[in-house]
């Protein structure tokens, strides 16, 4: 399994650690080269000597069939086999500590992306709406919520911290939302719905690029199973090791799932309300397809999330993230982020990232071009369409009225049984 493009590397490692540094890493080109070469070396000297080994044995057969001594022979034979054993197990070393490095390497970024350190550094597309000016200071959606049937202190004691319990209309909210969305996506975009395992094994996180490097953000079962942190592991896993067609792509793919994520890189963020959670709701996007469709892809599955926050008619922005604020697995990434007004800022609330080959690498997920034999590697990309929790966040906050009461935008009445309308408690 080659987690990077060998042959690319050894003609372009320049690029290689130009992308390193662009994410504020050092290099590491040379490094790697450097056991390639020996690996490719050791790789050339045991062929040697295995051919050797054999022509020596060919002829210690002969020598015996004329009576010949053999003794000499037999003892380089022994030597050579006792050389390629032991050369066989340096090339395993070899291979597995390539792999492991090359494993530990984030994607190549696109030329587009924006260098820069961290979100400061990212770059607006464009703004979409105008956020309300309200006749009252707005409420952050914890406060409103407490009112409404959000409650963080019974999800504690039950759960812990980063935990919240949902009731009456937010819990039928939550639903509604995740059903809109996913019926906006099957309908109107093309995309066919799953239903996928909660659980993982190993191999699935490291396909799409969580293990090994980002374990201390998941939360694993004594089965040794993980819970799923989105939906686009699964679902992008679906084509691992598969051999596709090309007329088949793109292949499009939505789930409704909770999401379980232990926050260990976040602690002491969003501390306050339901910004982070350790379980939350998110509808997922995945798309397969080739490397020559995935960048207009890229900007499809975000209209496509866009579509989300226009129908529920939330003012948001358009942001490409910089070099520094790009994920390990993603080539390009842009956030979308919704206004709330009881923070007074703009939030994330979907990233679309497109993955270039770098997950396809991983999970030996290839499709065969039309007309020929050789296969190459699919590219894969996934978006939120959008988090639930932080849409019903959004929803609380830009439809909120100076009684305490939330309005619901129309496209979520039907889903609401008509409610028009969320009344606080008296």
């Amino acid at each position: 399994m080659n987690v990077f493009d060998l042959k690319w590397l050894r003609e372009h490692p320049e690029d290689f650690d130009r992308n390193l540094e662009r994410r504020g890493l050092p290099p590491a080109a040379a490094e790697i080269l450097a056991l390639d070469a020996e690996r490719r070396a050791l790789e050339t000297r045991l062929q040697d000597e295995q051919a050797r080994r054999n022509r020596l044995s060919r002829e210690i057969g002969e020598r015996r069939r004329r009576g010949e001594a053999v003794e000499a022979l037999m003892a380089e034979v022994a030597a050579l086999k006792e050389r390629v054993k032991e050369g066989e197990i340096r090339l395993r070393e070899l291979a597995e500590t390539l792999t492991e490095k090359l494993a530990s390497f984030p994607a190549i970024l696109a030329a587009d992306v924006p260098d820069g350190v961290d979100e400061e550094d990212n770059r607006l597309e464009r703004s979409v709406g105008e956020p309300r000016r309200f006749p009252f200071t707005p409420l952050p959606h914890d406060e409103l919520g407490a009112r409404l049937g959000m409650d963080f202190a019974r999800a504690a004691r039950i759960s812990g911290a980063r935990f919240v319990l949902l009731e009456r209309g937010l819990a039928r909210l939550e639903r509604a939302l995740a059903q809109f969305m996913l019926d906006l996506h099957i309908r109107e975009h093309g995309y066919t719905e799953v239903s996928v395992p909660l659980l993982v094994r190993d191999r699935a996180l490291f396909g799409t690029g969580q293990l090994p490097k980002f374990g201390e953000d998941l939360f694993r079962t004594t089965a040794d199973l993980w819970l799923i942190p989105t939906a686009e592991v699964p679902l992008t896993n679906l084509v691992a090791g598969e051999i596709l067609a090309e007329e088949d792509l793109p292949l499009r793919l939505t789930a409704g799932t909770p999401c379980f994520r232990a926050e260990a890189g976040a602690a002491g963020r969003d501390t306050k309300g339901m910004i982070r959670q350790h379980q939350f709701e998110k509808v997922e996007l995945v798309s397969i397809t080739t490397p020559e469709q995935s960048a207009e892809e890229h900007e499809r599955m975000t209209a496509c999330a866009e579509k989300v926050l226009s129908a529920l008619g939330l003012p948001y922005r358009v942001m490409t993230l910089c070099s520094g604020d790009t994920g390990f697995a993603a080539t390009k990434t842009y956030d979308l982020e919704v206004w709330l007004p009881g923070q007074g800022r703009y939030r994330e609330i979907s990233s679309c990232s497109n993955c270039g080959d770098f997950q396809a690498r991983r999970m030996a997920a290839r499709y065969r071009p039309g007309g020929e034999k050789r296969t190459r590697h699919v590219h894969t990309l996934n978006g939120s369409g959008v988090a639930v929790g932080r849409a019903l966040i959004a929803v609380l906050e830009n439809y909120q009225e100076a009684d305490g009461s939330v309005v619901l935008p129309e496209v979520l009445r039907p889903y609401m049984g008509g409610l028009a309308r969320l009344e606080p408690d008296a």
